[in-house]
C-alpha cells in the first residue's frame, strides 16, 4: 500500500516572475492536458513581476476558474515561490513546471500514470522529470551537466536532472523537508533523506521561445554550493527508525 495514495486530485504549482508573454500559452496547455479524469487547480505564484504578468493572470482567471494566483510583493526566488504554492494547494499531490513554458504540460499524466502502476516502489513520494534531449545553449547545457555531476557524486540520490522544473510529489512530503533557498535544486535527495522513493521518467524539454532566462552560468553552476554542503549535512546527520511489527501506532 503507498504511502500517500494519488486520488485523481493534482494541485499544479508554476513560479513566475515577469513571463506575461507565457502564462496564457502554458496556461491553456495545462487545462488541456489534464482536463477530463483528473480534479485538477492550477496555482501560479508571481514572484514579484514588474512586467504584465499580474495583469494576464487576472485576466484569464475569468476563463479558467481551477487558476487561483498568489502574488508575493517582492521577489522571493523560486523556491520560495514553489513553498508558497504547495502550502496553499488544496490536494494531495502537487505537480510543478517552471513558467518559461519549456516544460511540457502534456508529459503530466504519464507522470501520474507512474502513482498507478503496482511495479513502483511502494514508498514512492516523488516522480521528478529527467530532461534527456535538452532543447538549450551549448553552454546552458554544459553548465547543467556539470551542477547534476557534482550534486549526484557528493548526494548519490541516483537523479540525472535536479534541475528540471517538471515534478509530482506528495504535498505532505514536500512540507515536511527542510526549508531554505533554493531547495528546489535538492528536493529528491531530500525526499529520500526522509526514506521516501524518488523515479526519474524522461520527459519532453522545449526551446524558451519568449521572454528571457532568469538563469545563466552563475546562478546555475556556483550559487547552491554551500547549499550542496548543507544539504550533504543533514543526510550525514538522519536517522530513520524501523518499527518493530506489533507496536501500539
Amino acid at each position: 500500500m503507498p504511502k500517500y495514495a494519488y486520488h485523481n486530485r493534482l494541485s499544479v504549482v508554476v513560479p513566475v516572475k515577469n513571463e506575461q508573454d507565457n502564462v496564457e500559452p502554458l496556461v491553456r496547455e495545462i487545462s488541456a492536458a489534464l482536463s477530463g479524469n483528473t480534479e485538477f487547480e492550477i496555482i501560479y505564484i508571481n514572484d514579484g513581476s514588474t512586467d504584465g504578468t499580474q495583469a494576464t493572470l487576472d485576466g484569464l482567471k475569468r476563463e479558467f476558474p481551477m487558476l487561483r494566483v498568489i502574488r508575493h510583493r517582492a521577489s522571493c526566488g523560486q523556491s520560495q515561490a514553489v513553498t508558497s504554492g504547495v502550502r496553499a494547494a488544496r490536494h494531495e499531490w502537487i505537480a510543478t513546471l517552471d513558467g518559461d513554458g519549456q516544460n511540457d504540460p502534456a508529459d503530466i499524466p504519464a507522470l501520474l500514470a507512474k502513482l498507478a502502476d503496482p511495479t513502483q516502489p511502494a514508498n514512492l513520494e516523488m516522480l521528478a522529470g529527467w530532461r534527456a534531449r535538452r532543447n538549450d545553449t551549448y553552454l546552458r547545457r554544459l553548465s547543467s551537466k556539470v551542477a547534476n555531476g557534482v550534486r549526484s557524486r557528493l548526494l548519490k540520490d541516483n537523479t540525472p536532472d535536479t534541475g528540471c522544473g517538471l515534478k509530482v510529489f506528495a504535498r505532505e512530503t514536500f512540507l515536511q523537508l527542510p526549508n531554505f533557498d533554493h531547495i528546489h535544486r535538492f528536493l529528491p535527495a531530500l525526499v529520500m533523506r526522509g526514506g521516501g522513493a524518488v523515479v526519474s521518467v524522461e520527459v519532453n524539454h522545449r526551446s524558451r521561445e519568449r521572454g528571457i532566462s532568469k538563469y545563466g552560468l552563475h546562478n546555475r553552476l556556483w550559487v547552491g554550493i554551500v547549499d550542496l554542503f548543507g544539504v550533504a549535512w543533514l543526510q550525514r546527520r538522519v536517522r530513520l527508525p524501523v518499527i518493530e511489527p506489533g507496536s501500539d501506532l
